[in-house]
């Protein structure tokens, strides 16, 4: 049944040998690289023990149940514990995105709705910082645009794992579905009726580049151009040209940092930007030409969908892309976020299933 598992196994043993060189650890990336391969093999490995070993006693049992049925109740228990670790490991040996492991950039940009969608997008910017909190990954904000009523224009944020993290536990392998349209029904701070209204705010996520060897980049092919920050002023931000404006030439991508307050620092971070959308934009192109396999998950996370709806008077969350319904809005938008992110963690694994049945 699961004739691939023999040879990951084998390969789970080579990299338990290299990891144990200390020449390898001389290369902190070749480490980090076997050390992430290693978690991900690791799972595959005890699943299937555990799948042997529920399969024998589940055989075991079925000889005894012949001969007295008081084994019987114990023989449909281990069947049940069988069949869903069967499922584990079929979703365990799915195609993987190259990118699961790795941590991630979001961008969150105001949209329709003017003041209301800029102040939308901080209480986004909120809830990932508190989703964050939650599994025990570092934060950092790159770079924000504030509005006049204390929202975001746009801000950038990074997200990093603590460790290596366990497979499908890397902040792009539980953020990546968040990019796309979210929108949010409400009563504005700024609506003296009383009228609800709906406004929307944008979400892109990158898996960050890990170093320069992932996404090389020709400085002949950067144009810098330098500029006094925009926003509140104070300590010579806004007072001096600190502001660093980078644009690609040839994608034309164009990303601009003036958070910190010397050119280096604005520079180094925009940097970072430019070369996780230079690692996401190839991985698109990628993907675009892709199995049928991969299809639905590039589907899946289309930056140009409207994904979700905030609807603040029903207290109601809605992902329009599996369905996901749930009345506690409330508590998502304070950082409860796993169970909308797990429902379209699941559908993207059902989709894969379905399509290799």
């Amino acid at each position: 049944m699961f004739e691939r598992v023999g040879e990951l196994v084998a390969e789970h043993a080579d990299v338990e040998r290299r990891l144990a060189d200390p020449a390898v650890h001389a290369d902190p990336g070749l480490a980090r690289k076997l050390g992430r391969r290693y978690a991900e093999l690791s799972a595959v490995v005890t699943a299937y023990a555990d799948w042997q070993r529920t399969s024998d006693d589940l055989e075991a049992a079925s000889e005894l149940a012949a001969a007295d049925p008081g084994f019987a109740a114990e023989a449909d228990q281990l069947a049940h514990r069988k069949a869903l670790l069967e499922q584990r490991l079929r979703a365990l040996l799915l195609p993987r995105d190259p990118n699961d492991d790795r941590d991630t950039i979001m961008e969150i940009k105001a949209g329709e709705g003017g003041a209301e969608s800029a102040l939308f997008a901080a209480d986004l910017l909120r809830m990932y910082l508190r989703y964050a909190e939650r599994m025990g990954w570092r934060t950092e904000i790159l770079d924000s645009e504030e509005s006049d009523l204390g929202g975001y224009k746009d801000v950038a944020l990074a997200v990093k794992a603590r460790g290596t993290p366990e497979p499908g536990t890397a902040p792009y392998a539980r953020l990546k579905y968040e990019g796309g349209v979210h929108r949010v029904q409400r009563v504005p701070v700024t609506e003296s009726q009383g009228r609800i209204h709906t406004s929307a705010a944008g979400v892109l996520v990158f898996p960050e580049a890990e170093d320069e060897t992932d996404v090389k980049i020709d400085p002949n092919d950067l144009r810098v151009d330098v500029f006094r920050s925009s926003g509140p002023g104070g300590q010579s931000v806004n007072t001096t040209d600190s502001a660093v404006r980078i644009t690609h030439l040839p994608t034309g991508i164009v990303v601009s940092c003036q958070n910190e307050k010397s050119q280096l620092q604005n520079k180094e971070q925009a940097m970072r930007i430019l070369r996780a959308r230079l690692l996401a934009a190839a991985q698109e192109e990628a993907d675009a030409a892709a199995a049928a396999e991969r299809r639905s998950q590039v589907r899946t996370v289309d930056r140009s969908e409207r994904v979700r709806t905030y609807n603040f008077p029903e207290n109601r969350i809605s992902d329009h892309r599996v369905g996901y319904k749930a009345y506690n809005l409330d508590a998502v938008l304070d950082g409860d976020l796993d169970a909308v992110v797990q429902a379209l963690v699941d559908a993207d694994a059902a989709e894969q299933l379905h399509a290799r049945a």
